[in-house]
């Protein structure tokens, strides 16, 4: 679905009625190995509070994540927040562990679902994991995501990892985790992408 249709299926809100994105991750949106207040969400926070206001973020990523867990916490995190999209950036935790993959896309089928059911708008983030389960497994874990993405006709953001991880000046020494400073490179890349979700909302 591209933004421009999806914009068009938005409820319009006015300049002063504000809209909100939670973001529903794992250590790659938590900021693991670093400050939360260093991470690249918050980094967009307070450029939203600088210059656009009416936009808020909020970081419900947790280090260690996975799809089951994010499927476990999300009412309540609706009940509490009550955003006005979620952004799922969940996955990368199963596949990393060898998960069943028919279970991760099952548990974000269900995200989804249950945030139509609740009049929340969604994007998915694509999720990419090092080769070390075999060729087959790491395919099939990629394709998981556009085929979810295309089935609920939501947005798919590319991966933002795909920006910094082949760059050991912005990556931790365990070779997963971003570094600090790598967390404004990341700002760069999602900030936009995210503000173009909630433009239509805003406006």
């Amino acid at each position: 679905m591209s933004l421009l249709l999806m914009f068009h299926s938005f409820h319009v809100r006015s300049d002063n009625e504000n809209v909100s994105l939670l973001i529903l991750g794992d250590s790659l949106s938590a900021g693991y190995g670093i400050a939360e207040a260093d991470g690249w969400v918050a980094e967009i926070s307070r450029r939203w509070q600088a210059e656009h206001p009416q936009l808020q973020i909020i970081n419900a990523s947790i280090s260690g994540e996975t799809t089951s867990g994010g499927l476990a916490r999300l009412e309540s995190l609706l009940d509490r927040h009550q955003p006005t999209m979620v952004f799922i950036e969940l996955g990368g935790n199963d596949g990393l562990r060898g998960f069943n993959l028919n279970t991760m896309e099952n548990n974000l089928r269900e995200m989804i679902t249950i945030l139509q059911s609740r009049n929340v708008q969604v994007a998915l983030s694509e999720v990419e994991i090092p080769p070390n389960l075999g060729r087959r497994y790491t395919s099939m874990f990629r394709d998981v995501f556009p085929r979810v993405a295309k089935d609920f006709d939501i947005p798919l953001v590319p991966f933002f990892m795909r920006e910094v991880a082949l760059n050991p000046d912005y990556m931790q020494n365990d070779g997963i985790h971003p570094n600090l400073a790598a967390q404004p490179v990341i700002a760069d890349l999602m900030e936009p992408k995210l503000r173009a979700l909630l433009k239509e909302l805003s406006s």
